[in-house]
């Protein structure tokens, strides 16, 4: 099926979601590590729009953005598939990978970067989104619906690691146990496939980066007033 390649960066959750699915996927590929700080002429190159990773380069033709690449995986390589067959279940799927990416996700996001009240008002958001993803993974084991994970649990994916070192460095709680169990036992089943440790990047390594990220934006931030 051609050449694979990915650019891509150990410490995002976007670019390692798309390495779960090449793997469940058996597709053999070269992983190419970026400097997010000093971006390379090959993203820029690839990626011209965004200048974001990951890009997934297939026959030195480049797809972006994760959900996007997911799709092209799962139509490309047809055996092992990760979207549902029946056009609604696709359609749902979709929709609530959206929703996960832009409420729940980019709600953890906003409650780690803010302070004060506003760090307050942002938990609280992000934990009426995750109340919706309570009520979609009750009495499942995966998002899937069946014993094999599929394109929702790989866009959930963030929650077990990269949720837990955001609360831990972010000083939040958002994963609770008693609010949100089948979410909680949901994220221990994923957590717990082979296939999926092994694409995960070391707590320690990720609990540096967002300390430094979070040092970093708000020296610049007190630069500029």
């Amino acid at each position: 099926m051609g050449e694979v390649k990915v650019i891509g960066s150990s410490k995002s959750l976007f670019c390692t979601r798309v390495e779960w699915a090449l793997k469940l996927k058996g597709v053999e590929y070269e992983y190419l590590e970026e400097d997010l700080l000093n971006k390379s002429t090959l993203l820029l190159q690839h990626n011209p729009v965004h200048k974001k990773v990951p890009v997934l380069v297939h026959n030195n033709k480049p797809v972006a953005e994760s959900l996007v690449i997911l799709e092209y995986i799962d139509e490309t390589w047809k055996h092992n598939s990760l979207l549902p067959e029946d056009p609604h279940e696709r359609a749902m799927a979709r929709f609530w990978a959206k929703f996960a990416d832009e409420k729940c996700l980019m709600g953890a996001f906003m409650a780690f970067w803010k302070e004060g009240e506003e760090k307050e008002k942002a938990i609280e958001s992000a934990l009426e989104s995750f109340t919706f993803l309570e009520k979609q993974i009750q009495g499942k084991k995966f998002f899937s619906g069946d014993d094999n994970i599929g394109y929702l649990d790989l866009v959930m994916g963030w929650i077990p690691l990269w949720l837990n070192v955001m609360e831990e460095v972010g000083g939040m709680k958002l994963d609770d146990p008693q609010k949100f169990p089948s979410l909680h036992e949901w994220a221990q089943n994923f957590n717990e496939i082979p296939l999926i440790k092994d694409c995960l990047p070391p707590r320690d390594e990720l609990v540096n980066y967002f300390n430094f990220a979070v040092n970093y934006n708000r020296s610049t931030a007190a630069a500029k007033q």
